[in-house]
């Protein structure tokens, strides 16, 4: 079988195709024939953090879907035929987070990921695939959906008539939109993009600020919303966004803090989050049972997830570049 390894040579990093041995379930696990993986921003952070040594030989990549092949003993609430996704935490079950969970996160520093013909993992890492997606719609939903479906529906609470702001249109975003309208929220979007922002206003979006024309976009946030800001706030940029974030938050608000495209070491002045009582939600993706609620509502919404292009799992290099880019809208797969 044929799996994808990270290596680093000639200073820099990327994925190579090679051959190993079939791998057998042991008890209590399944082997999956994978039909797809996703990208997330994620990965591009692992591959660069591959150049600096250490992760040679790792499977990369979160988020995957397939087929369940074989079943080993003691294995009963999955048979041979189901249709599969494994949670990006093979760990975290249920309950709330700790941290030794972490080092369980699919194509990691410490756990392989999904980017092989085949994949053997415990049957309590698995949830069913809703059953109007296909395979390679199952892939875009480990990470990005589930973030934004923990974060704004099970942490920030998000309910009809609230007003969500989103930065940006790549996976989380758009889940995060999708999720809105099936709830009934308004959404204010932001992008660089005229071009993305009439996109998602097909999706449902009411605002669309343009932050490169309207750099104050905090202002244009009050302006939508009569003065008072946005009931929820979808976090995505990191240092160069989160001052703007806690102006554009409502009195008794709620910033999920999810992404970091901007960098890392935020030094925001907390202070208006205190007199507005709002709240920060930090929110690294979710646990299986988070991921089976998300699948029973996109089931009960016919949600299908936003793809902007799909690859050819040797054409995974590109795939990441085009990642890099930016220039994507919604969700990047790659066919196994």
């Amino acid at each position: 079988m044929k799996q994808y390894h990270l290596q680093h040579a000639d200073g820099a990093s990327s994925i190579f195709e090679v051959e190993v041995p079939l791998p057998e379930p042991g008890a209590g696990e399944v082997r999956l024939r994978m039909e797809a993986s996703s990208l997330n921003y994620r990965d591009l952070l692992i591959l660069d953090a591959a150049s600096k040594g250490g992760l040679n030989g790792r499977i990369p990549l979160s988020d995957g879907a397939g087929i369940v092949e074989a079943i080993g003993d003691g294995v009963q609430n999955f048979q041979v035929g189901d249709h599969v996704a494994a949670s990006f935490f093979r760990d975290w079950l249920d309950g709330p987070f700790r941290p030794g969970y972490m080092p369980s996160a699919h194509g990691g520093a410490e756990t392989n990921g999904m980017l092989a013909e085949y994949v053997v993992l415990p049957a309590t890492a698995l949830v069913r695939a809703p059953s109007h997606l296909s395979s390679v719609e199952v892939a875009c939903l480990p990470c990005a959906a589930v973030t934004a479906w923990h974060g704004l529906v099970v942490r920030a609470g998000l309910r009809a008539g609230d007003t969500l702001l989103i930065q940006g249109t790549g996976g989380v975003g758009l889940f995060g939109l999708q999720f809105a309208q099936a709830i009934g929220a308004r959404v204010i979007l932001l992008s660089s993009s005229d071009e993305k922002l009439a996109r998602a206003r097909e999706l449902g979006a009411k605002v669309g600020i343009n932050y490169r024309t309207t750099p104050e976009w905090d202002a244009a946030v009050l302006a939508a919303t009569d003065g008072e800001g946005a009931s929820h706030i979808l976090e995505l940029g990191g240092p160069d966004t989160y001052e703007r974030s806690i102006r554009s938050v409502a009195a008794g608000g709620h910033i999920v803090q999810v992404g970091v495209l901007t960098g890392f070491g935020s030094t925001p002045d907390l202070m208006r989050l205190q007199w507005q009582n709002a709240d920060i939600h930090g929110v690294t993706v979710g646990s299986v049972a988070h991921f089976r609620a998300m699948n029973r509502f996109i089931g009960d919404h016919q949600i299908r997830p936003v793809i902007d292009r799909i690859f050819a799992a040797s054409d995974i290099n590109d795939a990441l570049a085009h990642l890099r880019s930016g220039r994507h809208f919604g969700k990047i797969v790659v066919r196994l």
